[in-house]
């Protein structure tokens, strides 16, 4: 099925597989490095809140040592069944080619379909949508909680948390024009020293109270469950902080590959936060909860404080950083899946392709970033907000999971449904916890979520009205070129390309083209631009040319959603294929359609939808520069179009 992605008419989707680009094994080292800034930086700064909020929903017996034990019983083992098991070794094998992600696990499950069922595209923007939710609390809270250590260094320095914290965010949001490829250099040494500062000062405490240790035994994380049964909804989503940034692991699959996700996870992360979750818990035991407010900050040495909180504020910007990248790979690759209207994409790399900047995407996560700091004031405040989006995004790769193991591995039902019941329940419990808190902050990620859903629904279902609607007003191509080549018009020297995502309908430029002009170009090229459900093409598999007869061919170029479609570069591939291609002496005709909205339907809700389909093809990135064309060679025809 082809599919239009904007209102000029340029692009499609289809479903063919092509390989990926391999990660080399000499690089290892250096891309586990790399894993451990990008991947990790998000989970690694969890340590700083999770355990502390895991203390604050305690109920009585303060003093209970029985109690911390099972609280860090369930961080070990959420840590444990969710991260180690279900991503490190399940998620992470699902790759598209290489590539992770929502939108890539559903373009792998909707592979295996003839017809993809609409609940797989549904899944996959609910997943999308509520990683965009995620995105703007990962920054806010981690900055926030990291800033707030100097209060224990100066307590009169408490007034300025939230102003430093907006200078910081800010300064973060300001940089990402510049692009991530020089700093990130440095992400992954400072990471491991973070990490390895958090294992360090976890076994200094392990030493004085080594009974801490206890807590590996599951048994104790369900009797505490058990005896606390009426709230441990609440101690489940204080819990679930422990394991956010998990979903990082697959996001950035591509840029890293699985092998060094996994050697960092297994040789530095997991046991650095291990240690350091069972050190705050032997801190606590040896000195008395009601003497501790923060205890990953108050278990260091004083002189070690100040030098521990500028590590940690390094540590969330890093963090910030991971997921604001992460969020710009992931709305690149909607806009290549024709789930959103078309946005300015710029490459920040002249090596590394993955690395992008949408300014559009950065000013509205900088300001809904800001917005949560100023109306939250503390990172205790903001936890309340933080987990239904990534527990959301948790349920959705699940569920996408399954469907990958029944379909593409071929896993025994029984299998497979012994996998989806576990995993269920665990990842459902951490849903419904963090459902548990949609009043008390939780609605922040869920309207932003609903809001990003919404919008992509409705690109969806406007490009779809507005194809069925065009391929009914326009003329079979066959019988175009059949009848031109019957009666040639006058001919002009030169190429002209017509750009369009119906094979069989003729292109609206070249049909205005003609009426107005009365001339035809010497060779003239019908060109139709699809997407894969792959996330790279092949050069040797991106072109394919077929002629009409002398004076029309048809080509299809074909781009993955990880590609920056480039139109110029993709004809010069067709040299090889005996085509002979001179931008200066090709035109590129674009038909530019100006939508209006039609009288008022009995449906209210499809003439709401239609305004705002209008409202957001009218702000969609120009087709000339989204596919690259010299501006001098393009000639756009304006159509009106009543929805």
């Amino acid at each position: 099925m082809t599919q239009t992605n904007s209102t000029d008419d340029t692009v499609g989707i289809d479903a063919s597989d092509h390989n990926s680009h391999p990660h080399s094994d000499k690089d290892l080292p250096l891309l586990a490095m790399g894993a451990i800034g990008v991947v990790y930086g998000d989970i690694g700064t969890s340590p700083i809140y999770a355990f502390r909020q895991a203390m604050s929903v305690r109920p009585g017996a303060a003093e209970s040592s029985i109690e911390i034990l099972g609280l860090l019983s369930l961080i070990v083992w959420a840590l444990t069944l969710t991260v180690a098991v279900k991503y490190v070794f399940f998620v992470t094998r699902a790759d598209n080619n290489g590539e992770g992600g929502t939108l890539s696990l559903m373009a792998l499950a909707r592979k295996t379909f003839t017809n993809p069922p609409v609940w797989i595209t549904i899944l996959g923007v609910l997943g999308a949508a509520m990683f965009f939710g995620d995105a703007i609390i990962t920054p806010a809270i981690s900055v926030l909680s990291a800033v707030e250590g100097v209060q224990l260094v100066q307590p009169g320095m408490a007034r300025w948390v939230v102003p430093i914290t907006l200078v910081i965010i800010v300064g973060v949001f300001f940089v990402q024009r510049f692009g991530t490829a020089k700093v990130s250099i440095i992400f992954g040494p400072i990471t491991a020293v973070w990490f390895l500062v958090l294992g360090f000062s976890g076994v200094v405490h392990i030493i004085e109270y080594p009974a801490v240790l206890w807590a590996i035994n599951p048994l104790l994380g369900l009797e505490f469950i058990y005896t606390h049964y009426a709230i441990a909804f609440v101690v489940f989503g204080a819990i679930f902080l422990a394991v956010t940034g998990a979903e990082a692991l697959y996001v950035d699959l591509g840029h890293f590959g699985r092998k060094p996700i996994v050697l960092a996870w297994f040789g530095l992360v997991f046991p650095c936060l291990l240690l350091n979750y069972f050190g705050q818990g032997a801190f606590v035991l040896q000195v008395g909860v009601h003497n501790v407010e923060s205890p990953i900050f108050e278990m260091q040495p004083e002189w070690a404080l100040l030098p521990f909180v500028g590590l940690a504020t390094m540590a969330t910007i890093i963090a910030s950083q991971a997921v604001i990248s992460g969020t710009f790979s992931l709305a690149q690759q909607a806009i290549a899946l024709n789930m959103l209207p078309r946005m300015q994409v710029l490459h920040t790399s002249e090596t590394q392709s993955g690395q992008v900047y949408m300014p559009q995407i950065n000013t509205m996560l900088m300001i809904g970033v800001l917005i949560l700091v100023v109306a939250f004031g503390s990172s205790e405040a903001l936890s309340n907000a933080y987990g239904i989006a990534v527990s959301g995004v948790m349920m959705v790769t699940l569920a996408l999971l399954v469907v990958v193991m029944w379909r593409n591995w071929k896993w025994h039902p029984a299998a497979v449904i012994a996998f989806g019941v576990i995993f269920t329940i665990v990842d459902g419990s951490f849903f419904i916890a963090n459902a548990s808190k949609l009043f008390q902050g939780g609605w922040v990620p869920a309207v932003v979520a609903a809001m990003v859903a919404l919008v992509m629904w409705t690109w969806m279902a406007g490009r779809r009205r507005l194809a069925d609607k065009t391929r009914r007003d326009e003329v079979p191509l066959e019988f175009l070129v059949e009848n031109l080549a019957k009666k040639k018009p006058t001919l002009v020297p030169g190429t002209a390309v017509f750009l369009t995502s119906d094979i069989e309908g003729a292109p609206t430029a070249l049909l205005h083209s003609l009426k107005h002009y009365k001339v035809l170009h010497e060779q003239n090229v019908i060109l139709t631009v699809r997407t894969s459900a792959s996330p790279r093409v092949a050069d040797d598999e991106k072109v394919t040319i077929d002629a009409y007869n002398e004076l029309f061919s048809r080509m299809v170029v074909t781009f993955g959603y990880m590609e920056t479609p480039n139109i110029p570069k993709a004809l010069a591939l067709g040299r090889k294929l005996g085509w002979k291609f001179d931008i200066m002496s090709t035109s590129f005709f674009l038909s530019r359609r100006s939508l209006k909205p039609g009288p008022k339907p009995g449906n209210p809700l499809r003439y709401w939808q239609d305004r705002m389909f209008t409202r957001l093809a009218r702000n969609a990135s120009d087709a000339t520069e989204y596919f690259h064309i010299p501006t001098g060679r393009v000639v756009e025809i304006g159509t009106q179009v009543v929805l």
